[in-house]
Order: structure tokens, then C-alpha cells, then sequence
């Protein structure tokens, strides 16, 4: 998804907009991605690696224990063809922990093979990171509201601070929330960065009205990482 100059004009007047109708101040940030999910496709390929392989020893794995009645030349026979299979084994588990890294690469794939626990995890951590880097959380009167989107993981967080949360139930932020997850899904970033700060404007603007000295403590443009 490209995002243009344009684009962050239309969500800079959005949060204007929207702050003109209240003392909060709405801050918003949109990722790619917020992890490498490196350590999901290491643990991926190490298990398949262990696991996959003994699928297939009793197939090319002769586990009879020596007995009586075999020849001096059998047993050096076995023992070579035993040592050949653990070669084999080994071998496997080197292509089986490759092949299955590779695919866990793949965007899709690792979307899918990440948990969806471990996605929301990381995102809300980034989300947090974000809070927490621009200020969101030293504005006079602590009425910061951070919208944070991962394009790649298809997550939307919205962290409010905190003498919202003493005045806003975290349900009042699920129609922003819904909105801009719904547009995502359909790549117009900027119409649902637009729904999401309008509701939220609404939500702030309902609690929290103008002063008469009311400065803008937070860019308004969109963040992107």
C-alpha cells in the first residue's frame, strides 16, 4: 500500500477537524510491519526439522537388533546401511528446517503461521512504543488518543491516556476501531484513518470540550514507520 503526500494531507485535516471539536489531542501512526517474526519461523522449522523426519525412518530404517545365525559380512552390511540412513536423517532435517523457514517467510504464510495471540501482542507492544516515543502521554491535561495500524498483521490499536480512561469506557472506541479495521481490509487507508478519527473526535469532543486556550500539543500528520 503506497501512501502518498495527498494521502497524509487528507488525515492531517482530518485530525484538525476533528480536534477543533475538543481539548483531546488524536495522534496517528501506521506500520508495515511491526515485527520480522523471526524467532515464529525459527521455532516453525526447528520443529518440523525434529518431528517430520521420523515420519519416515521406518521406511528406510532396518531396526531388527542382531541375531543369531548372521555372517561377519551382514552385520558390516547393516551397520553401513545404518549409518547411511542416519546420514539420510540427518540430511532431511537440514531441508526440512529450510524449506519450512522459507515458506514461514512468505508474508501470507507467516501471517498465518504467527499465533494470532503473538500478533496482537507485538502489535499492542509497537502500538505502546508509539505512545510512549511521541509524547502522546505528556499532554496538559493527559487526554492523548493514539491510533495505531499494522498494515501486515491486520491489526488496529487504539490506546487512550489517562484521565480518558477515567471518563471513556473502552467500548466508545470500538466503532473507530471497527471503521478504520474495515477499510483496511479494503486498502483505503485513508478513508478509514478519516472514520477513525472522526469517531473518536466525537467520542473526546463529548467529554472532553474546547478550552479557550486550546494549542495543538501533537502533529497532526500520519505517522508511518
Amino acid at each position: 500500500m503506497q501512501i502518498t503526500d495527498n494521502d497524509r494531507a487528507r488525515i492531517a485535516a482530518a485530525i484538525a477537524g476533528a480536534e477543533a471539536q475538543t481539548s483531546g489531542e488524536i495522534f496517528c501512526v501506521v506500520s508495515r510491519r511491526v515485527s520480522s517474526y523471526l524467532d515464529v519461523s525459527l521455532a516453525w522449522a526447528a520443529g518440523a526439522a525434529l518431528i517430520a523426519p521420523i515420519v519416515f525412518v521406518p521406511f528406510v530404517l532396518d531396526l531388527r537388533w542382531p541375531g543369531g545365525g548372521w555372517e561377519a559380512a551382514h552385520r558390516a552390511a547393516e551397520a553401513a546401511s545404518t549409518g547411511q540412513t542416519l546420514a539420510i536423517y540427518a540430511l532431511s532435517q537440514a531441508v526440512v528446517f529450510v524449506s519450512v523457514f522459507l515458506l514461514t517467510r512468505i508474508p501470507a504464510l507467516r501471517r498465518l503461521s504467527t499465533p494470532a495471540g503473538v500478533r496482537r501482542g507485538r502489535v499492542r507492544e509497537a502500538a505502546l512504543q508509539q505512545f510512549l516515543a511521541h509524547g502522546v502521554h505528556v499532554t496538559r491535561e493527559r487526554t492523548g488518543v493514539l491510533i495505531f495500524a499494522a498494515l501486515d498483521e491486520h491489526q488496529v490499536e487504539l490506546i487512550a491516556d489517562e484521565a480518558i480512561h477515567a471518563e471513556v469506557e473502552e467500548a466508545d472506541w470500538a466503532q473507530a476501531v471497527d471503521a478504520l479495521t474495515r477499510e483496511l481490509r479494503e486498502d483505503r487507508l485513508v478513508e478509514g484513518f478519516s472514520a477513525a478519527v472522526a469517531l473518536c473526535g466525537q467520542v473526546l469532543a463529548r467529554h472532553f470540550p474546547p478550552r479557550p486556550d486550546n494549542p495543538n500539543e501533537l502533529p497532526d500528520h500520519l505517522i508511518l514507520l
